[in-house]
């Protein structure tokens, strides 16, 4: 078409609507895609206002706020002489659509080590990571929210944060609470508020590893912490862990972090004795590595009171890692880092490139619930049915799947299932979705081989759902071509 054409050929009608999208920003949308993809050559002069309002199927007026629009963003150029005419050269994008991204290394490393959700609808499922509406305090959570907000409706400036460690007032609550409930050793000043252990471990990871140094974990492990670990470049050293989590004769002679779970190992959920934590601190005191306690079970347990945090036993050396996503919800993503002042300092001045501070609201919320008590007595609540439904699960295994070994566990809300000789992981999960009930694979989670595994969701399920899903799989297994065994009266 050349510049002086008159009668360029428009669509008759509009791309699809966006949700929210005003009419006349829509026809806009059309109008500048046109451009963009050089239907519309630089130049091209548009019918009148009467006629491109028809052709388009809107109202004069609604073109040309939409062309108002466009001139101001220089895309269209209307003058009395010479009517509407565009005023840029389409770039042509369709050619680009399929060119590579230019990822940065961290970008592949960080998607290489992305875990997938499976998806899938299923009758019962009992993979963990499932939210758990039983657990959320909505009716304190909704007081101290309605309260903080009025507050800051009446005050201008309340809510601003402090520095970029978080609400004082909320680093005070929590650093109470974590003395007096954890048997951690902590003060305000060592408490940084995050978006939830995952923002933590990725702001440690920037922080303290590279290419060229080293990172221990444990094997197998939270595959959140190895994806983030491992994006910096660093190499990853898997520390095996037994029928008492990690081993500490295995730990390697440097490292700069070592990520442990010593409350309730993941995914095993096995407690870390006391004699082995005392070995894990004096390595981290001989290398000069640092340890990162992710306290992810810490309120979550359903059997006496929870084990002291490691960081009360070497503050200067442990950095703890915490979160309510699971103990209040998913949705209030509150969690906390308590580290040494030094290390504190550091992330405060490295955060501002990143995400500054987690909702000021929601923080100041939480030292609310923290300090009344609504946390503690909506815990006490949350541990008599994270109990019952653990001893109903247990039940249902050993009445259904007596051959089924299930790893002792005081906290947490999944079980750690060793299959019986001779039934792989793959083929219990396949029995089971067959059956309509999801299982996740424990396999996975390692570095080395291990004895198949599987684990099994039990909190967000009521009690008769938990007992239809152990009976649906072993009645899956005992149809399994290769399970008929299971059932076989010799045995």
């Amino acid at each position: 078409m050349s510049l002086n054409a008159s009668r360029p050929v428009l669509p008759s009608g509009l791309l699809p609507p966006l949700p929210g999208e005003a009419l006349h920003a829509r026809v806009a949308r059309t109008l500048r895609e046109l451009v963009l993809s050089g239907r519309l050559p630089e130049g091209t002069r548009l019918p009148g206002h009467r006629a491109l309002a028809a052709q388009l199927g809107v109202s004069r007026n609604t073109l040309v706020d939409a062309l108002t629009q466009l001139e101001a963003e220089g895309y269209l150029r209307a003058s009395a002489r010479s009517g509407t005419r565009v005023a840029v050269p389409g770039p042509g994008r369709s050619a680009a659509v399929n060119t590579p991204l230019p990822l940065s290394a961290w970008a592949t490393r960080a998607l290489a080590g992305r875990v997938p959700d499976a998806g899938g609808g299923y009758a019962v499922d009992f993979r963990p990571g499932q939210p758990v509406p039983e657990l959320y305090p909505a009716g304190a959570w909704a007081q101290a929210l309605a309260r903080r907000a009025r507050e800051a409706g009446q005050t201008p400036g309340a809510l601003e944060p402090e520095a970029e460690l978080g609400p004082l007032e909320t680093r005070r609550a929590l650093a109470a609470y974590l003395n007096a409930e954890r048997g951690a050793r902590v003060t305000p000043e060592m408490v940084m508020l995050t978006g939830g252990t995952q923002a933590s471990l990725d702001a440690l990871a920037r922080v303290f590893l590279e290419e060229g140094r080293k990172a221990a974990l444990e094997d197998p492990t939270y595959p959140g912490a190895r994806a983030a670990l491992s994006a910096t470049g660093a190499t990853l050293v898997p520390v095996p862990v037994d029928g008492e989590g990690l081993i500490p004769a295995a730990l390697p002679p440097e490292a700069t972090l070592l990520y442990l779970t010593p409350g309730a190992q993941y995914p095993t959920t096995v407690t870390l004795p006391a004699a082995r934590q005392a070995e894990v601190i004096a390595w981290a005191q001989q290398t000069g590595a640092l340890i990162l306690e992710d306290d992810y079970a810490a309120d979550l347990h359903h059997s006496g009171r929870p084990p002291a945090a490691l960081q009360g036993l070497a503050p200067e050396r442990v950095l703890l890692l915490g979160t309510f996503s699971k103990s209040l919800a998913p949705v209030t993503r509150s969690g906390y880092l308590v580290a040494p002042e030094r290390v504190i300092r550091v992330l405060a001045g490295t955060r501002p490139l990143t995400d500054r501070v987690p909702a000021t609201l929601d923080a100041l919320a939480l030292a609310d619930v923290l300090a009344s008590g609504a946390y503690a007595r909506h815990l006490r609540r949350a541990r008599q049915v994270i109990r019952h439904r653990h001893e109903v699960l247990l039940a249902a295994l050993a009445a259904n799947l007596p051959d089924w070994t299930v790893t002792p566990t005081r906290a947490g809300l999944h079980v750690h299932v060793t299959l019986p000789p001779g039934l792989s992981e793959e083929e219990a999960v396949t029995a089971a979705a067959h059956a309509g009930v999801a299982l996740t694979a424990a396999g996975p989670l390692a570095q080395e081989p291990r004895p198949p595994a599987v684990l099994l969701a039990f909190a967000h399920l009521p009690p008769e759902r938990l007992r239809e899903g152990v009976f649906r799989l072993s009645q899956a297994l005992a149809r399994f071509p290769s399970r008929a065994f299971l059932h076989d009266s010799s045995r």
